[in-house]
């Protein structure tokens, strides 16, 4: 298994969380009734006594008097009764208006509180992904974003619960109650329940804050377990080994749950090792756990709140499931009581049965309970004390099998910090094979397979990094019309921006998939060789040209080449029936023509600007290839450390995908992208921006083929006809001591005095991952013409 050398550059943004407040309106006030004036309240009586009057002035005998004074009293009445009937209809209608008002203005505060909840709900979930989400998130360039100084450094999610609602909802200042229109009280009330809490929102919390966390509860210790192990999963994923470190004591059907962690950087020890390479700090006591990491707590004081670290210190989980002797360890040195009982900074305790350090649970630690719900499945809750009264039930717990936790680490298995390998250089990307979807090692994989005829729309594509959704990211060469990018590009990057390591890896990408009978390479350095060392040795290569700056004569020469090379196309598409293209060339061999296969042919020219400064009149070459290549199939790449466009002539037209990394400014990032984002780049090689289209820039971090490719040591055959070959015993791999492998005696019949030394001396060389796949091509395939 190869080496992947994980540099952690700026964090990818996480969604923005949402803050602030949400003032809420009062509702409107109950319409209340004025009392009418004096007047108002005694016409009325005025009148009908009037009307009375009217009657006994006139007589009472008087028909008349009896019409009028009845018309009075009518009116009278019929002026109270509307009235008091305009009224009541008046304030009714206005009631219902400022009800219907106050109603829509709930509705709009309603949609922007779920917007905010939905923005919770995702800047959560991203900061604390589900355990299950947790594999696919390895290897990607979210692996160990977490660095000490980070606010969530440490920080895991142990299950799903009710939050209040980041922006707050802030109830408005209202009189009495019973002054308030009832209807829009009651909408109020709801609105405040059912919206100031968020539902199943990710919960989680900072280890750093606690020397031991205890889970305990009612619910099987599977259960328990598969809680510490989603714990175990987000630490490993997030943090790395230089800054987290893990170490699990446990025995009997614990120490079986937790052997998947042997395949964790973070478990292997910084100093020891046995048979099967770096000790795995898995053990059946903690006071073996505790000899193990003796230098690294040495010097660390008690546990407090926000306790100072050693410089460098890591922070160290230690995991505890049916440990021995944890209570014995309370009699040993200061420094052994120290962690059971007071607890160390930067260090903390996990204990699955939740009782081996009960009392540090209860005095500075946090106790985590998982318990079977009245309503089905499982639920948790937390205290920070040891009585049963103080525990706060806040959700569903989360979980992650035996065989998830093993996937994902060995996911992480082959990840290594830059301080942790030999070569300080590399950006975090798979393996190349792994990139490229070849079985194998880089000195054994099937060159047969790699080069199995392709698909048309999979030929001349070839992945060379992998972008930020953790997913390859692809450099296809055909032109537009075949679903391509190409046929031509342009890669710019300033020093030390990774150019050399992009193009020995695209180079290198593209021989290992396809065959020498179906491209050929042309590779030019116009300053040294570095750029392409190591290449012409594969078959597809027809020429490495380096150092072209000391002689100039040799720029002239592959002038010729070159301009040969296309008369030489051109004259084989006359000769085939004056065809129009290349393409039309091979579907006439596959109809069976007798013709000679004509592969694609690729140019790469590092640093140009330079060479075209040199020898101007090479553009109208490179113009010609530009115009010409789509038909006779030569795909030309231009690399250079800036862009000079005065000096392309019109070639500029026919690159149509661009390469960019970090630039020296924002002008050669346009120049080149059109944008300046490649000038804003973090200064990690590898990293860039590709685009192939007016609309679409993909970012990316290249691949790394220059590292060293460690063999497993192989012993060399015995030099004597007869003798046997000496081989290693397989070795099992598990979380305990393995021995380290017996000498190798393995003389031959022929030989019996045969030297064990000499056959168990191995090769110590370390070719790079270039070097190892160039020479399983050497004879792999025909030469290139």
């Amino acid at each position: 298994m190869g080496t992947q050398v994980v540099r952690r550059g700026p964090r990818p943004p996480a969604p923005a969380m949402p803050a602030g407040e949400i003032p809420l309106e009062a509702p409107p006030a109950e319409p209340r009734i004025a009392p009418a004036g004096l007047l108002a309240r005694l016409l009325p009586m005025v009148m009908l006594l009037a009307s009375v009057g009217f009657v006994v002035v006139i007589g009472i005998d008087n028909p008349t008097s009896w019409l009028f004074g009845g018309m009075i009293a009518l009116s009278t009445l019929g002026m109270v009764a509307g009235g008091s009937t305009r009224g009541g209809a008046q304030r009714r209608a206005e009631s219902d208006a400022e009800r219907a008002d106050y109603l829509r203005y709930l509705a709009q505060i309603r949609h922007r509180a779920r917007t905010v909840a939905a923005e919770q709900r995702a800047s959560l979930e991203w900061t604390h992904p589900d355990p299950d989400a947790l594999v696919t998130l390895a290897r990607g360039p979210r692996t160990w974003e977490r660095r000490p100084g980070d606010a969530d450094f440490a920080h895991v999610r142990v299950g799903r619960g009710a939050q209040r609602l980041a922006t707050a909802l802030v109830p408005p200042q209202t009189g009495p109650v019973e002054d308030l229109e009832p209807v829009t009280t009651v909408a109020l009330r709801r609105f405040v329940r059912t919206h100031s809490v968020v539902e199943a929102l990710p919960t989680a919390v900072s280890l750093r804050a606690f020397a031991a966390v205890g889970v305990t509860g009612t619910a099987d210790v599977e259960c328990r377990r598969a809680l510490v192990r989603a714990l175990v999963a987000q630490l490993v994923t997030f943090h790395g080994p230089d800054d987290l470190v893990l170490a699990v004591a446990a025995r009997g059907e614990g120490r079986l749950a937790w052997e998947w962690c042997k395949w964790l950087p973070h478990v292997a020890h910084p100093r020891l090792a046995d048979g099967a390479g770096p000790m795995r700090m898995i053990a059946s006591s903690l006071a073996t756990v505790q000899a193990w990491l003796a230098p690294e707590l040495a010097d660390r004081p008690r546990f407090t709140r926000g306790a100072a670290l050693p410089s460098g210190a890591a922070h160290v989980v230690v995991v505890l499931d049916g440990a021995d002797g944890v209570g014995a360890t309370s009699g040993g040195d200061d420094g052994d009581r120290a962690l059971v009982e007071d607890g160390l900074a930067g260090v903390t305790v996990i204990d699955v049965d939740g009782t081996a350090v009960d009392g540090l649970v209860g005095r500075r630690g946090l106790r985590l309970v998982v318990s079977d719900d009245p309503e089905g499945g499982e639920r948790i809750g937390a205290g920070s004390g040891s009585a049963p009264g103080g525990i706060e039930w806040f959700g569903r717990p989360d979980g992650l099998s035996g065989r998830e936790a093993e996937a994902l680490a060995r996911r992480l298995a082959p990840c290594r910090t830059p301080g942790a390998t030999r070569d300080e250089a590399g950006p975090s990307t798979p393996g190349l094979l792994e990139l490229l979807g070849v079985d194998g090692d880089p000195d054994t994989f099937d060159v047969a397979a790699a080069w199995r005829p392709r698909a048309a729309r999979e030929r001349l594509r070839v992945p060379f990094g992998i972008g930020e959704d953790g997913e390859p990211v692809e450099l296809d060469l055909k032109e537009a019309a075949q679903e391509g990018m190409g046929p031509h590009g342009l890669c710019v990057g300033a020093t030390g921006s990774g150019k050399s390591e992009l193009l020995r890896t695209l180079v290198l990408g593209l021989v290992t998939t396809h065959s020498s009978a179906a491209l050929n390479l042309v590779l030019v350095d116009f300053k040294g060789g570095a750029t392409f060392a190591g290449l012409a040795a594969a078959p597809h290569v027809a020429a490495v040209i380096t150092n072209l700056a000391d002689d100039l004569g040799l720029v002239d020469r592959m002038q010729d080449a070159l301009a040969g090379e296309m008369n030489r196309r051109q004259e084989l598409l006359r000769a085939a029936g004056n065809l129009a293209s290349v393409a039309d060339y091979e579907r006439a061999r596959e109809r069976g023509a007798d013709l000679e296969p004509l592969p694609a042919l690729f140019v790469v020219v590092d640093e140009f600007s330079e060479l075209l400064h040199q020898k101007p009149d090479l553009a109208d070459l490179f113009t010609a290839i530009g115009r010409l290549g789509r038909s006779l199939q030569i795909h030309l790449l231009l690399a250079s450390q800036r862009l000079d466009e005065g000096r392309l002539r019109g070639l500029d037209s026919h690159l149509s995908y661009r390469i960019g990394l970090k630039t020296f400014s924002a002008a050669d990032s346009r120049a080149v992208l059109g944008v300046p984002d490649a000038a804003s780049l973090p200064s990690v090689p590898g990293a860039g921006y590709l685009r192939s289209d007016t609309s679409t820039m993909v970012r990316f971090t290249a691949g790394y083929v220059s590292g060293p490719y460690r063999r497993e040591p192989r012993p060399r055959a015995a030099p004597l006809t007869g003798a046997r070959t000496a081989t290693r015993p397989p070795r099992p791999f598990h979380g305990g001591w393995v021995d380290l492998p017996p000498a190798l005696t393995g003389a031959g019949p022929d030989e019996p005095g045969e030297d064990a030394a000499a056959l168990a001396e191995t090769d110590t060389t370390e070719p790079s991952v270039l070097d190892a796949v160039v020479e399983r091509l050497r004879e792999a395939g025909p030469p290139s013409h």
